[in-house]
């Protein structure tokens, strides 16, 4: 359904800017204020791959045993970590004491209270392996912890003080404790861990169904914005430089360069959106600010927040990328000179004979303008 904006005039350079993500995907960090979810197949539910001090769940059940079947849900890890007596309860004080564990190893000066260069040492090594399967770069962890951060810090004082990581960890312990006893025992967190793996089964089947109808999804969207950007980066070392990005200007002479603005003005047009895209301005365009990007025009795209593009949405993007293409070039155009009076041709003594008599110039000689 997506179609690239490479065929339209005054899209060309805008190939990377239609929206990608109101929804910052998830930090695979501290604290994690929701019960735990995959995105595996229901025919293997699995946790997911979480830093050990976030409380990630155990090791997940035995390939052959869906959801349904005789074979019980796993515990996580964080509740065989906890019930260390094997009583088959959590209380609120030894969930809240263990998750906090992980603030205080973050809390580098002890002021308790965690800035964001302290928040982000959460998606590096030690706190989150290196190896572990599936993991996005470096860069791309740090980008979206700096989002989920800006989440956790409910105040707005640019830190995220133990007061908000308690007031997080409590709400995920409501999550679990369904009789509200200020205890989770075993079958309660089974049931949710149940619940939400059925839950997340029934979204990709949602999402599946969607997509065939022609709608996009997030990942889907960012997949294809870097798809297209990898295309551009001609050395292939994860970077567009400027020259790269001017490809997106099209043709500079030829047939197909016929019916498109001039070269020099489309180059403009290009290098406009390659430094919206460029954020931190040293030239180039990696993949962390291409994800950026994308997901920042997802989100605009998303116009009715279903976390789908539909076709319907992104021909209203194109004609809104189109619209401010057309501003941007009627600023580029020279302004029009206004016309000069032709000289008066000189007539012969007493006019042309047998010709009309010339029309009055204006009004007669001595009368004020407007008093005719």
């Amino acid at each position: 359904m997506i179609r690239t904006f490479r065929s339209a005039l005054f899209l060309t350079a805008a190939c990377f800017a239609l929206p990608v993500a109101a929804q910052t995907p998830p930090t695979q960090a501290w604290p994690q204020n929701r019960p735990p979810t995959q995105a595996t197949p229901p025919a293997q539910p699995a946790q997911p791959a979480t830093p050990p001090s976030t409380g990630a769940a155990a090791t997940p059940p035995a390939a052959g045993g869906p959801l349904g079947s005789a074979a019980p849900i796993p515990l996580p890890q964080w509740f065989v970590d906890i019930d260390v007596n094997k009583k088959g309860e959590v209380t609120r004080a030894d969930f809240l004491k263990y998750r906090m564990k992980s603030f205080e190893s973050l809390d580098a000066n002890k002021d308790n209270k965690l800035s964001v260069e302290e928040f982000i040492k959460v998606v590096e090594p030690p706190v989150t392996p290196a190896d572990a399967p599936g993991l996005p770069p470096l860069e791309e962890r740090r980008t979206r912890a700096k989002a989920e951060f800006q989440n956790l810090d409910t105040n707005r004082d640019g830190f995220v003080d133990r007061g908000e990581a308690e007031a997080l960890v409590h709400s995920e312990f409501n999550n679990y404790d369904t009789d509200r006893d200020n205890k989770i025992t075993e079958p309660e967190v089974r049931l949710i861990i149940q619940r939400s793996l059925q839950r997340e089964a029934a979204e990709r089947q949602q999402a599946e169904a969607r997509r065939r109808q022609g709608m996009m999804t997030l990942n889907e969207f960012i997949d294809m914005q870097l798809r297209q950007g990898d295309e551009l980066d001609k050395n292939k070392d994860g970077k567009i430089s400027s020259q790269d990005y001017l490809a997106m200007a099209g043709p500079a002479d030829g047939p197909q360069a016929k019916n498109l603005l001039p070269f020099d003005m489309r180059k403009q047009i290009a290098m406009r959106k390659f430094a919206e895209i460029d954020t931190n301005k040293d030239g180039q365009i990696d993949r962390v600010e291409l994800t950026a990007h994308a997901l920042k025009q997802f989100l605009e795209m998303d116009l009715n927040k279903d976390r789908f593009i539909s076709e319907e949405e992104f021909k209203k993007a194109q004609e809104a990328e189109a619209a401010k293409i057309r501003a941007i070039v009627q600023t580029m155009m020279p302004a029009q000179q206004p016309a000069q009076p032709r000289p008066a041709q000189p007539q012969p003594r007493g006019g042309q004979p047998g010709g009309p008599a010339p029309a009055p110039a204006g009004p007669p000689p001595g009368l004020p303008q407007g008093t005719r």
